[in-house]
């Protein structure tokens, strides 16, 4: 099961609630925090933290008290918890965290208008038919950050993240069998895709190396 949570971070404007969430995680996310400058940056980083906390809670966990190891691009993992594998990511007032039994990432990122310049310069060339594939101008932004999410998630999945330019492999949408695959040669390894738009405004997609009986959920983080 791949389980994703997400949080509203704006609730961490108020300075008493971000102390009090910021004392429940560990000393290296406290630094991390502590190193931003802007008060946006600082809740959303706040809201990832929280967001590993209350996923670890399944594995009987607490973020405070693991310890963290960094891959070869710098991905981080749980160091006495090979079995147990997360991603971060964040964007306007969200913040996701999702946990799994296998090699995951995830993004999420605010829709906006004006952007498709840099789906022109990035993008594949098979990314770049479906995307203009329709001729309204909302569904080619819509579709431009489907792209870009699963993009970015399949980056973490890796843990290669920026170092794996991203015209080397191509995001493959089929609508007509609902399926989607990623098209790349960094390994021998197949993908797997799921896609949220639970967030109003929002797009999320989660990747992990696919297995038998991949299932998904997305849940939001109450106080």
């Amino acid at each position: 099961m791949i389980y994703t949570y997400y949080i509203d971070v704006t609730q961490f404007d108020n300075e008493t609630l971000f102390q009090e969430k910021l004392k429940l995680l560990s000393p290296y996310r406290q630094q991390k925090i502590a190193l931003l400058k802007h008060a946006k940056d600082r809740n959303r980083s706040l809201g990832a933290g929280i967001a590993l906390d209350h996923a670890l809670e399944t594995y009987g966990l607490k973020e405070r008290s693991v310890e963290y190891e960094f891959g070869e691009w710098g991905k981080p993992s749980l160091k006495y918890q090979p079995n147990i594998y997360f991603s971060l990511s964040h964007s306007g007032d969200y913040a996701i965290c999702s946990i799994g039994d296998r090699e995951i990432g995830n993004d999420i990122e605010l829709i906006k208008h004006g952007r498709l310049k840099v789906a022109d310069r990035f993008f594949a060339k098979e990314e770049l038919e479906w995307m203009y594939a329709v001729q309204d101008e909302e569904e080619i932004t819509q579709r431009m950050f489907r792209i870009w999410t699963m993009k970015e998630s399949f980056l973490k999945a890796t843990g290669k993240g920026i170092s794996l330019p991203l015209g080397d492999f191509a995001v493959i949408v089929d609508e007509d069998k609902d399926k989607i695959r990623v098209k790349h040669s960094y390994n021998a390894k197949f993908y797997h895709m799921k896609e949220y738009a639970d967030i109003d405004g929002y797009r999320v997609a989660v990747c992990c190396e696919e297995g038998r009986d991949v299932a998904y959920s997305m849940m939001p983080i109450v106080f």
